[in-house]
């Protein structure tokens, strides 16, 4: 260990500093042999090195120290550990192992010293170096509580946990009382291992202590019960401080947080705001990851006010939390206001913009965000190359899918199992599963989530004997299956309508010691509703409560297309009722499908009600209802949904302009729906469908067969059997049976097993009185084996549910039934001739 070597000045040199602080008097510097007087100056210098060193000048008070010794005084263990105390203070290893260098050239009376012991385990352990501090920590004649706190807090710094409660129990067996410095670390060190019974143990002593109402300690409770799911010991420990610092209350936030309780860390927020308790950055990281997690966007615009009237907007971490948010809630334009603004952006700020555009499936700006952060020196990571992918998978894009591939190849990244698994993935979307099988079998390393991944891309597909083989030969390889392995079986057998073998595999799950989550429930419920097992799907809905399983937004979402399946307005206000008593947070996606369930139903007027309800809606959630005003023949809101679509700036796709035509077919609103139409061409620059034009079609067809004709013939592509329907009514009304037959026949060419157009055309020519080839026509049908399906409806009272279709006879209140139809009949009749 090499020495401190620094030019020695004399004491009574002009630039000396001791000359400086204190000016010794001369007749002192003359007494110097004066016992008394040598004491005094001494002490004068011991207080000037002490200041230098808490004021971090560790130069000027070395500088002291070395013309003490140069002087010949005798410098006792207090000055030693004051300037090794100011090496902690600056973390200046160098500094303090030449400290420690003069320390031991002193002799053992100062090496042996319990002070100047305790003093460098604290200097070592502050600076990160255990094996040199563990070595004196063993070696110290007198251990004590700073010396064991140091040592503690060292190991849980670096991570050795279980080594960080192994000292504290050789601590407390050796008779030394853990103070509020050592509980806290202790306390850490429980909740990076998951400990909560230790932890637990660990809350009896800090009672027994009497440290319980120290902030610090409380503190550390309430994190480390966060960070082990004991949330409800969290809150305990949290109500009952008598004073809660910001950290504290940042612990609670992170708790919630962590644990996926985000609406509750919201509220925590809340109420530290209402306690005028100033945020730091933590507290904005936790609670605008809490607002992007359920997509709650007011309260993180509001987030990002507070940020910046704190001044903590502009450090990237809160600016990477912005970004997130922005990205999550599809809110672009705002996440690249955030990102323009960054002064410092690292490769965390630049995926998390790629990420964005991913998620927004704007591939154009993904690979221009890519190319800008290459020219600012930047080079991809495996994150970044993992968003390529999955952008291009997204988009169908090979061509990106397969240029991304390579440069994994050319760039080792192949070997990371998230690039891998991505590109696996691409290849899947992209409809090329040999590629992606080619890929997975090119890999020499093949973890669990690797075979997840292609076993979901096989499910996808609905393959579900390919996807039973790799169950299987995972398994043969010694990789035992999770319950992600299992959903991606149970969803191969229900894309291909293989329901029986779906809720075998269910069944079985438990006998192997998985257990179905969340997810498994919720693809049973929407695979069984997709599949025509309504009722199937709402008895595992009741199921997953009984066993404790609270759903999400998606498993609330399969039940509601259940109950637009049954037109069940009973069981859907049911599982309204269900969002509303859990406080579930109604995203843009649950309340678009509770719309939707509540116009199908027959209620609209309710699902005016849910639209009402969103603040910030988005195209989706305004589609649906110009859709259940469509569906209802409410015309005029339709139309002016559509304008208050317009006039909150949401761009309109071609689903609204389907709905919102529709609704004007419905209700012959003839210049109303010309009018969307000619603006879809000219005002969005939008290229109409064959399902506009059929609108449009249908809607002309009913004024005038000429127009209709016109605008079929101005058509880009050939019609198809909807608009060839549509002109085909417009002949029977005007009795143009010629033509009506010339459509009847190419229909029945495009579409010759569908008995509606048989049924249009028979209903022309009956309309027309030519009942000859009314009977002909039915011959023809009967010869080619057409049936016409009869339209059915239902009706539920209480639990039961009554299907009816044309001349149905099977119920057994049916001649109540058709006596009340006569009678409604009757009055209809009497109420036309008024």
């Amino acid at each position: 260990m090499v020495s401190l070597q620094f030019p020695i000045t004399p004491l009574n040199h002009p630039s000396s500093p001791i000359s400086k602080f204190p000016n010794p008097q001369p007749q002192l510097i003359k007494l110097h042999d004066n016992e008394k007087h040598h004491q005094i100056l001494y002490n004068s210098y011991f207080k000037h090195i002490s200041f230098a060193s808490k004021q971090g000048k560790l130069q000027e008070a070395v500088d002291i120290l070395l013309e003490l010794d140069s002087q010949s005084f005798e410098i006792g263990a207090d000055v030693y550990g004051d300037l090794l105390q100011g090496c902690v203070y600056d973390r200046n290893l160098s500094l303090g192992k030449q400290i420690h260098s003069r320390i031991v050239k002193k002799g053992e009376p100062l090496v042996k010293n319990g002070y100047i012991e305790t003093k460098l385990v604290v200097f070592y352990a502050k600076c990160d170096q255990l094996d040199v501090a563990s070595s004196l920590f063993r070696r110290v004649v007198e251990q004590n509580v700073f010396s064991w706190a140091a040592v503690i807090g060292l190991h849980c710094r670096l991570g050795f946990l279980e080594n960080a409660l192994l000292g504290f129990c050789e601590m407390v067996e050796n008779g030394f009382q853990a103070d509020n410095f050592v509980v806290p670390n202790v306390l850490k060190a429980c909740g990076g291992l998951l400990l909560v019974g230790f932890g637990k143990g660990v809350h009896g002593y800090v009672i027994k202590m009497g440290f319980e109402e120290c902030v610090f300690v409380a503190s550390s409770l309430v994190d480390m019960y966060g960070k082990c799911g004991a949330l409800e010991d969290a809150r305990k420990v949290f109500d009952k401080m008598p004073e809660r610092n910001v950290v504290t209350w940042n612990s609670m936030m992170v708790s919630y947080s962590q644990n996926g309780m985000f609406e509750e860390a919201i509220q925590v927020f809340a109420d530290m705001r209402k306690e005028d308790i100033q945020p730091t950055v933590v507290t904005m990281v936790s609670f605008l990851s809490a607002s992007a997690n359920i997509c709650a966007i007011e309260e993180g615009k509001q987030g990002h006010s507070i940020a910046i009237l704190n001044g903590l907007d502009e450090g990237k971490i809160v600016g990477t939390s912005l970004i997130n948010l922005y990205s999550k809630t599809g809110l672009v334009k705002d996440a690249e206001k955030v990102f323009g603004k960054m002064r410092k952006k690292d490769v965390v700020a630049w995926n998390l913009m790629v990420s964005c555009y991913v998620r927004d499936n704007d591939i154009e700006k993904t690979i221009n965000m890519c190319s800008e952060m290459l020219l600012e020196g930047l080079k991809f990571d495996s994150v970044t190359m993992t968003l390529i992918a999955t952008g291009a998978g997204d988009n169908q894009n090979l061509k990106l899918g397969k240029e991304t591939h390579c440069q994994c190849i050319r760039n080792n990244l192949m070997f990371d199992m998230a690039v891998a698994s991505s590109i696996i993935d691409m290849y899947a979307k992209c409809n090329k599963i040999y590629d992606a099988r080619r890929v997975f079998s090119s890999l020499h390393t093949k973890d669990l989530v690797l075979w997840n991944t292609l076993l979901a891309a096989y499910a996808e597909v609905g393959s579900s004997g390919e996807t039973l083989k790799l169950f299987y030969q995972m398994q043969l390889e010694g990789i035992p299956p999770n319950v992600v392995s299992w959903n991606s079986v149970i969803l191969a057998f229900l894309k291909n309508g293989q329901v029986k073998e779906a809720m075998v595999s269910f069944s079985e799950m438990d006998s192997f010691g998985v257990e179905a989550n969340l997810i498994t429930h919720t693809i049973l419920i929407t695979g069984l509703v997709q599949n025509g097992y309504v009722d199937e799907a709402i008895k595992i809905f009741v199921e997953m409560q009984v066993k404790g399983i609270k759903p999400n937004s998606v498993s609330i979402v399969g039940v509601l297309s259940a109950c637009k399946s049954r037109a069940s307005l009973q069981l859907g206000k049911a599982i309204h009722g269900y969002v509303l008593r859990h406080g579930m947070h109604m995203n843009s996606v649950l309340a678009t499908s509770m719309v939707d369930m509540y116009a199908k139903c027959g209620n609209i007027n309710q699902s005016k009600k849910v639209f009402d309800m969103i603040l910030v809606k988005q195209l989706p959630l305004y589609n649906t209802m110009i859709s259940g005003y469509a569906l209802h023949g409410c015309h005029s809101e339709a139309i002016a949904i559509f304008r208050e679509l317009n006039n909150q700036g949401v761009k309109p796709d071609s689903i609204t302009f389907t709905h919102v035509l529709s609704s004007c077919r419905h209700c012959g609103l003839v210049n109303e729906g010309v009018e969307i139409f000619v603006s879809m061409i000219t005002k969005y620059d939008m290229s109409p469908s064959m399902e506009h034009y059929g609108c449009v079609v249908s809607l002309l067809s009913k004024c005038g067969k000429f127009e209709a004709f016109r605008l079929v013939k101005n058509m880009p592509f050939k019609p198809d059997s909807h608009i060839l329907g549509s002109l085909l009514v417009s002949c029977r009304e005007h009795n143009e049976i010629d033509i009506a037959k010339h459509l009847s026949e190419n229909l029945i060419k495009l579409e010759p097993n569908n008995s509606g157009n048989y049924t249009a055309l028979s209903n022309a020519y009956a309309a027309n009185g030519l009942w000859d080839e009314v009977s002909d026509l039915r011959s023809l049908m009967k010869e080619k084996g057409v049936k016409k399906n009869p339209g059915c409806s239902w009706v539920q009272t209480g639990k039961e549910l009554h299907v009816f279709v044309a001349n149905d006879r099977s119920n057994s209140q049916s001649d109540e039934i058709y006596a009340m139809l006569a009678l409604l009949r009757t009055e209809m009749q009497a109420c036309m001739n008024l």
